[in-house]
């Protein structure tokens, strides 16, 4: 494996990271900053959200449930690098998130990465959740 792949390998985990780290805390702001300026974000079969202005505005929409949980940890899990070049990395991760009721609801991301600048930022995300707990805050 040469530099360069190391260096894109960990600059993608860490867009992972932010991604929840800001979602986790409502930062919508963050969140979108970890998508490319034409970035998408695919939630299960509906459109996708293209651009960070409407991925913000549109995960604003899905944080506002009533009653709303007092915390949100999203935990990732078996990264797999599908595919790495210099110009695109595409990954398959699980994922479950947990919330006042515990295990909250729980899935699979499919990502598509682009180089930006100095960082690795997602070009696609589609989220695919498998399956929620009854008490879920976000059951549909």
């Amino acid at each position: 494996m040469e530099q360069w792949e190391l260096i894109a390998r960990e600059s993608v985990r860490h867009t992972i990271a932010a991604y929840n780290f800001g979602g986790d805390r409502g930062r919508l702001d963050e969140l979108a900053a970890a998508f490319a300026p034409d970035g998408e974000l695919q939630i299960g079969d509906e459109e996708p959200l293209v651009g960070a202005a409407a991925i913000a505005t549109g995960l604003s929409q899905v944080l506002r449930v009533d009653p709303a949980p007092s915390f949100l940890h999203h935990h990732v899990a078996t990264t797999y690098f599908r595919s790495v070049t210099p110009d695109a990395v595409e990954t398959s991760s699980y994922f479950h998130v947990l919330s006042d009721v515990g295990l909250d609801h729980w899935g699979r991301y499919r990502d598509r990465f682009v180089p930006v600048a100095d960082r690795w930022l997602f070009a696609r995300r589609h989220v695919v959740t498998s399956g929620f707990s009854a008490d879920s805050f976000f059951r549909g």
